[in-house]
């Protein structure tokens, strides 16, 4: 059985509480990416999501010198390096999050998503699985019932 250590991302940008959400954003641009940790002093303190910079940020109509800190979450799930993958999607699946910090002694060693789930060929059916039950409570089905 594999372990996170063995798929997560090791190469993960990150940024500081006191940077400001328009670096944020800029690091979720350069990286491809909808999560960005937020450490200091090499522990994980946080992540800022395109979801948090557009409802805590945007949406509130907030300055771009805002710190992220102000707008991050704080109550982070994690995994830890040596977490069995079929564990991580589990609880990815519960907790409905599509990344997941791993995280070791309190500092960030990777990231894992569901990506790194579905493109490992025996864990596809583990990622196909979490993200449905994601999918299914962040996309109720509409009714046939509903009058145009």
């Amino acid at each position: 059985m594999n372990q996170l250590r063995d798929i997560m991302s090791t190469d993960v940008a990150y940024c500081s509480p006191q940077d400001n959400v328009y670096e944020a954003a800029c690091l979720m641009k350069d990286h491809n990416v909808g999560m960005i940790p937020v450490v200091e002093n090499g522990a994980l303190k946080g992540v800022v999501t395109d979801r948090d910079l557009v409802i805590r940020g945007i949406a509130e109509r907030k300055p771009n010198s805002l710190s992220v800190g102000q707008i991050m979450s704080n109550q982070v799930l994690t995994g830890t390096p040596d977490m069995s993958v079929d564990e991580a999607a589990r609880l990815m699946a519960d907790a409905q999050v599509r990344r997941l910090p791993v995280v070791e002694n309190n500092k960030l060693v990777g990231v894992v998503s569901l990506g790194d789930l579905a493109v490992q060929e025996r864990y596809e059916d583990e990622a196909g699985q979490a993200l449905n039950e994601i999918s299914e409570t962040h996309n109720p089905r509409v009714s046939n019932d509903i009058q145009h």
